[in-house]
């Protein structure tokens, strides 16, 4: 598949002033520059689970020249696809190896939360361009610091939530910014989450075990606190922490808001052009030192950006002590239902969706990656169901999309191509993680986004910014 920009999309870009700060990448710096049939060349760390997708995706547009994997079985398998690329299970070592860094244009990063920053900020000082998994990083730190080292470095970057590339999300964000629904003060944002054992069912860890032979215990800990391995329950292979149940683990992942906020929130912070909250505050249940919370509400608080005004934003996870899942109010639902043309769907609320409230009406979307949108009342906005984007560059091919804007970006010499690059990624995952800080600490504060500093809140600091561990702690370094 040809990563050559067309004609059409170089115009839909250029003429896209209109849509603020989505398009005001940093000025790009690498000095390779790149011929438009060059073939580029890609390692990949973390490269099971959603991994194999990314790297296999990045695969049909680059050369895969490494591979790292803390599993030998998934490691061993995309080395029979790529028999030529470098296998490793610490991936210090691609780094360490002078030969692969010469050559080596990019990384595709996929591993659990805790490992995202590590090896992007370690890619992006050596002048690699990067595409990370959602959330971008563990905390709001981290975040901060990944949207400066890419500026500092002109990389091209790609934050991997891929209903960005949908073609409704777009055009809902050019109808919204068009000032259609009026002056939005108010945002809804739900999830199925969590679908993985967290509390109420575990609070606490399971019983030390042997490390399996198929795992590099310590490279899958990493930065994280030292903790022997467990295998807990699970009768399968894979235990509690590896492979896909480590995102109800504080120490590993964060929860269903650090997983789902990046895709269910993305269209209405897109829209909306937030940044960073200035307030948040939580209410949680089941909440301790080891595994997310059994259900959350958190509130966040934006400024008003220019002449947009403040908005507060909703998050609803998981159920509450009786049982039942959280949602936003039900006046709202009742108005979001009356707006789905979908008979089947309408009945009831969908599992998770987002409604953006303004002075004139409302957008109500129906699908975890705000893909789909409606715009009510239907009186007034009668058959304003979101198409094909205007302004934004059309694209619609959901995660290889991602892949294909994400190399547009570093052929062209343009950051901005990528439309979740972490000068708009940072923000995203950056403001949801705080949510995580509210929960654990049991109080609400004020944000600072120079400092970020989490006023009024003494046990915040751990969360915002934790310590790496020994041998790890490469973060700030350049």
């Amino acid at each position: 598949m040809s990563s050559r920009l067309s004609r059409r999309r170089f115009v839909q870009l250029t003429s896209a002033g209109s849509l603020g700060y989505l398009f005001t990448g940093p000025a790009f710096s690498v000095s390779k520059a790149y011929g438009a049939n060059e073939k580029l060349r890609v390692a990949g760390i973390g490269v099971g689970g959603k991994g194999s997708s990314d790297i296999d995706q990045a695969g049909e547009l680059m050369e895969v020249v490494g591979l790292c994997d803390v599993d030998k079985d998934y490691l061993g398998a995309k080395l029979k696809k790529w028999p030529k690329a470098k296998g490793v299970s610490d991936f210090r070592k691609l780094f360490d190896d002078a030969e692969l860094m010469k050559t080596v244009d990019a990384f595709t990063i996929s591993t659990p939360d805790h490992m995202h920053a590590l090896p992007a900020a370690m890619a992006m000082r050596a002048k690699k361009h990067v595409y990370v998994q959602k959330p971008l990083a563990r905390t709001v730190f981290e975040n901060d610091l990944l949207r400066k080292v890419a500026k500092e470095n002109g990389v091209c970057t790609q934050m991997g939530n891929q209903g960005t590339t949908e073609n409704g999300l777009r055009r809902a964000v050019e109808i919204i910014q068009a000032g259609t629904i009026g002056d939005v003060t108010e945002v809804h944002v739900w999830t199925n989450r969590p679908v993985w054992p967290q509390a109420p069912g575990v609070m606490k860890r399971y019983e030390d075990a042997a490390v399996p032979e198929y795992l590099d215990w310590q490279s899958y800990l990493g930065p994280a606190p030292e903790r022997p391995y467990a295998h807990g329950p699970s009768k399968g292979k894979r235990g509690c922490y590896h492979d896909f149940n480590w995102r109800g683990w504080w120490d590993f992942g964060t929860g269903a808001i650090g997983d789902m906020a990046c895709h269910t929130a993305n269209m209405a912070f897109m829209a909306l052009k937030l940044q960073m909250p200035v307030k948040v505050s939580a209410t949680a249940t089941d909440v301790n030192g080891e595994t997310c919370p059994s259900s959350a509400h958190v509130t966040f608080q934006f400024p008003a950006r220019g002449d947009l005004p403040p908005v507060t934003v909703h998050w609803y996870e998981g159920k509450g002590k009786d049982g039942k899942k959280l949602v936003p109010p039900q006046d709202w639902i009742d108005k979001a239902l009356a707006i789905d043309p979908d008979q089947k769907r309408n009945k009831g609320l969908v599992n998770s969706g987002s409604i953006v409230i303004g002075s004139k009406g409302f957008a109500y979307s129906p699908n975890d990656y705000g893909a789909e949108v409606y715009f009510g009342p239907t009186a007034a906005f009668e058959g304003m169901n979101t198409k094909k984007p205007e302004k934004l560059a059309i694209n619609g091919k959901f995660d290889q999309g991602q892949k294909n804007e994400w190399v547009d970006a570093i052929k062209a010499g343009k950051p901005e191509i990528a439309l979740s690059n972490f000068d708009y990624a940072s923000y995203l995952a950056g403001a949801f993680v705080l949510g995580n800080v509210a929960i654990r600490t049991g109080q609400g504060f004020e944000f600072d986004p120079a400092t970020l500093e989490c006023k009024g809140n003494k046990d915040a600091a751990q969360y915002v910014k934790y310590e790496y561990r020994k041998g790890w702690n490469m973060l700030e370094k350049s």
